[in-house]
């Protein structure tokens, strides 16, 4: 053993050790279930890797951390022929390469009427006026030194979600079919300390909230969902706003449909009725059968959508395999979430993984070992208000 060079007999003090613990794991597992792995020995533990040899890039090789180059293909992607121009268009989420429920930053899909205005914060301005006792007008610095600053874990959803299969599958991926959403941690300040600051009229019933992009995007909100839950937020998971998201401050709408969700907010508006804006009028109305369009359906059914296995991340080997999903509900919390094997002929209960929270994604996971066997998938979403997710068949009978 002396003889040996030192880099050998450390890789086999690595081997020996690694096999000890791999052991005593299976052993723990081994009534439950054959738990995935490789037969040693394998070249990857037993031999020393390159990167193991030589001194790593120094902590300021990237001031803003970046992943690493193995995940580059995990981007938002866009589809160049929805929208006649990339200002008017969306970048999907890559909802397929994503765990746990909070979207990272980087990855979260967008949505824009107008281009991503790119904005001064130190010039940007907040004004609320209308039927409001003392109209005021906010500074940045005026915000985030208001009292009552809170945390909340919401999903935002496009409206449009869902619809790039409305009529059968297009694109190759959950990506596509269900990537206009995220889920992040908001920052910022309920809207109805603002309403409170002003002195909102007792006939008024309604707010307009307006953007600073170029399509001077606006929606009216009814007064009694501003004054419940809505922020008036400026970070995101820890960090300020990304200009596509709204920078320096955006609406946050909890649940409901996320046009609503005013980004680069510099106007509200209070009154006695909605504004009837092209937003809600011409456009985000439901077509049904009868010719009658449904509008202000601001509520986010509950839905689910299996992310892995999925086109884009299919399984690779036979034996034990994780199927994992996410579901949401703009009406409280997800409930229950089933999946079927067989195109929905049978059903299996999935396991919910914490944190369970209402108007926010929750994570589902469910583990089976796969024989190599082809399978129909399917999920469904049931919510705490008794609400089941329905088949696309099922919808189109409703909603046209």
């Amino acid at each position: 053993m002396s003889d040996r060079d030192p880099a050998e007999r450390l890789s086999r003090r690595r081997f020996l050790g690694a096999a000890g613990l791999a052991g005593a794991g299976a052993a723990a597992m081994a009534p439950r279930m054959a738990m995935a792995g490789t037969a040693v020995p394998d070249p990857n533990i037993v031999n020393i890797p390159e990167w193991s040899l030589s001194l790593g890039d120094g902590v300021d090789a990237h001031p803003y951390g970046v992943p690493s180059e193995h995940e580059k293909s995990v981007i938002r992607r866009t589809v160049p022929w929805l929208t006649a121009t990339t200002e008017s268009s969306v970048a999907f989420t890559p909802l397929y390469a994503l765990d746990g429920i909070i979207t990272p930053n980087g990855l979260c899909f967008t949505r824009d009427h107008g281009g991503a205005a790119q904005i001064d914060p130190a010039r940007h301005r907040l004004m609320i006026h209308g039927m409001v006792d003392k109209p005021l007008v906010f500074t940045m610095e005026d915000i985030k030194r208001m009292p009552g600053r809170v945390n909340r874990i919401y999903f935002l959803e496009c409206a449009a979600n869902g619809a790039m299969e409305w009529h059968g599958a297009q694109m190759n991926g959950c990506q596509f079919s269900h990537g206009m959403i995220h889920n992040v941690v908001y920052t910022g300040i309920p809207l109805k300390t603002f309403l409170d600051q002003v002195g909102v009229k007792p006939k008024a019933k309604w707010l307009l909230a307006e953007g600073a992009d170029d399509a001077c995007m606006s929606r009216s909100i009814p007064m009694e969902k501003a004054l419940d839950d809505c922020l008036v937020a400026f970070a995101m998971n820890g960090e300020a706003l990304r200009p596509e998201q709204g920078y320096p401050l955006r609406l946050v709408v909890p649940g409901w449909q996320g046009n609503m969700w005013i980004k680069w907010l510099r106007r509200i508006e209070v009154g006695d009725e909605p504004w009837q804006q092209r937003e809600e009028t011409s456009k985000y109305t439901d077509l049904v059968k009868n010719g009658i369009a449904r509008r202000f359906t601001w509520a986010m059914d509950a839905k689910s959508v299996i992310t892995s296995p999925s086109p884009q991340a299919p399984y690779k080997v036979q034996g034990w395999n994780v199927i994992s999903g996410i579901a949401w509900t703009g009406r409280g919390k997800v409930k229950r979430v089933d999946v079927s094997f067989d195109g929905g002929r049978n059903w299996v209960t999935a396991r919910l993984e914490d944190p369970v929270l209402p108007l926010s994604m929750t994570r589902f996971y469910l583990d089976f070992e796969w024989k190599g066997q082809e399978m129909l998938l399917q999920s469904r979403a049931m919510d705490e208000t008794g609400y089941v997710q329905p088949t696309k068949a099922e919808l189109r009978k409703i909603r046209g």
